[in-house]
């Protein structure tokens, strides 16, 4: 029993692998389209152009400049959570180094705590801020891979694609979905 249970195991892992890799390979090449619209509306409300190619100087800034707003304003919501909504305990803002300290760890995708977050954190320091960049993190690391494989593969090209069409169809199409299934899988 315990044999067939393993094999079956292997034989689920192989399958959801193969299938997100799959996925990946789509969203790595642009060729998913299911929430075309929603990715072209974030895309016009944001001002971008997809198909207007980054060199890996633009990628870079845009990463870094896309990190550093995320984290002034991770930053903000956990100094001020004790006069922002949604803080039915009345918990307080976080000091200045903790705040610090857990702005810069979620931004980076490291998510070291050094707190209990349910004697610490509002509801919307936990949703807004932390689940947000639980997201974001993550996206910009895989864009981030992505750009790398389009410098490997394409060395004569001038572009590795477009940082912002990049994190919008990660976040759409492969972490969203992701975690929709995952919490049915959960229910």
């Amino acid at each position: 029993m315990t044999l067939v249970a393993y094999l079956l195991y292997f034989a689920v892992l192989t399958v959801l692998a193969v299938a997100v890799a799959a996925l990946m390979a789509a969203v790595y090449e642009g060729r998913v389209a299911p929430l075309v619209r929603a990715e072209r509306g974030f895309l016009r409300l944001a001002g971008i152009d997809p198909a207007r190619g980054m060199g890996w100087a633009e990628y870079a800034l845009a990463v870094l400049a896309f990190n550093l707003a995320g984290f002034v304003l991770l930053y903000a919501i956990l100094r001020l959570q004790g006069l922002l909504p949604f803080n039915p305990l009345g918990f307080a803002g976080l000091s200045p180094d903790l705040a610090f300290n857990t702005a810069v760890s979620f931004v980076t995708n490291t998510n070291w705590q050094s707190y209990a977050g349910e004697t610490t954190m509002s509801h919307l320091s936990q949703m807004l801020a932390l689940t947000i960049h639980n997201f974001l993190s993550a996206a910009t690391g895989i864009a981030l891979a992505f750009a790398l494989f389009r410098g490997f593969a394409g060395r004569e090209a001038k572009t590795i694609g477009n940082f912002w069409a990049d994190v919008t169809r990660v976040t759409l199409y492969l972490l969203l979905p992701i975690s929709i299934v995952y919490a049915i899988f959960l229910m």
